[in-house]
């Protein structure tokens, strides 16, 4: 076991367990950094954040104004055509990526914060705590997400942003406190925690500064699948019409193009350019979280096979 330093009879962590703490987190960033799928993930991500921040840079029509022909082909004008109801399409596709991005980061990182409360103050604080927040972590583990969302979004129906925020965090934050919980186990009884307690330190300041710090890596991992999950489920609400269908998002798009029969009235593009965004954002974050496995497991890197010299 790693020996205990006292300092004025205070136990205090060894200067090379913080060192070797430090350099772990320094090569975990670096393997991230040679991960080509992280590249790519975090490319795409970029190009997502930019068309977000300046839609009005790249699309120059207003995407709710009815003020074009309907159902006008792709054209200098219309890239993408025109809506049923004489939008521009490609203006909606611009503008529909901040509320679709919007959504996957708030609601991963709300999930995420739920599942971190909950998964690292069941492992920490044991005994009864554990079992209460356990149990009540399985509850939603085995409840079907998507039909209790149908039912959660149906009676809040037209609530627009907060609504599908709340319904994504509330069916999406038990697997990751369940991997979560997992992880703090395995640490609740290294001696830099059992240094801490000697120290004096309170349970909630050992959470935040000792337990959760070595568990950078998981967390990001958790926000990430949660936001790959949000992208989706929240396109998949919007699609059947669940939350507010003014909304400009990749989504609501879809939902109003189903409702017009786009891929049979001439316009296809107003269905299938909405549906790659979803699908390339939810494969950008998908992508870092597979990179982030594969960095905290040696095991899942693809195998580099070595040239032979003849």
């Amino acid at each position: 076991m790693t020996a205990v330093l006292e300092v004025n009879g205070v136990p205090e962590e060894p200067d090379h367990v913080r060192q070797i703490r430090r350099g772990s987190l320094v090569n975990f960033w670096q393997a991230l950094r040679s991960s080509k799928k992280a590249i790519v993930g975090s490319g795409i991500l970029l190009v997502f954040t930019f068309l977000s921040l300046f839609p009005g840079l790249i699309a120059h029509d207003n995407p709710s104004a009815e003020t074009y022909l309907p159902s006008l082909g792709t054209s200098s004008a219309h890239l993408l055509g025109t809506t049923s109801y004489g939008q521009d399409i490609y203006a909606q596709v611009i503008y529909g990526t901040r509320v679709s991005l919007l959504i996957a980061i708030v609601a991963g990182l709300l999930t995420t914060a739920l599942s971190v409360v909950i998964g690292v103050s069941a492992a920490y604080l044991g005994g009864f705590a554990d079992g209460v927040l356990s149990t009540f972590t399985d509850i939603f583990l085995v409840l079907p997400a998507f039909p209790l969302m149908i039912v959660i979004a149906a009676y809040s129906k037209n609530g627009g942003f907060t609504i599908i925020i709340a319904v994504l965090v509330v069916t999406g934050w038990s697997y990751g406190a369940r991997q979560l919980r997992s992880q703090a186990l395995s640490l609740r009884n290294r001696d830099f925690l059992l240094a801490a307690q000697l120290r004096g330190e309170r349970k909630w300041r050992i959470i935040v500064t000792e337990i959760l710090p070595n568990m950078t890596s998981l967390i990001v991992a958790s926000f990430l699948g949660a936001a790959v999950y949000a992208v989706l489920a929240a396109a998949g609400l919007q699609f059947i019409g669940l939350g507010s269908v003014n909304t400009d998002s990749w989504g609501t798009m879809l939902y109003w193009a189903q409702n017009n029969d786009a891929l049979l009235t001439g316009s296809p593009l107003w269905a299938i350019v909405p549906g790659l965004g979803i699908g390339l954002m939810g494969g950008a974050f998908a992508l870092l979280n597979y990179a982030f496995d594969e960095v905290n497991n040696p095991a899942l890197r693809p195998v580099r096979r070595k040239a032979v010299s003849s």
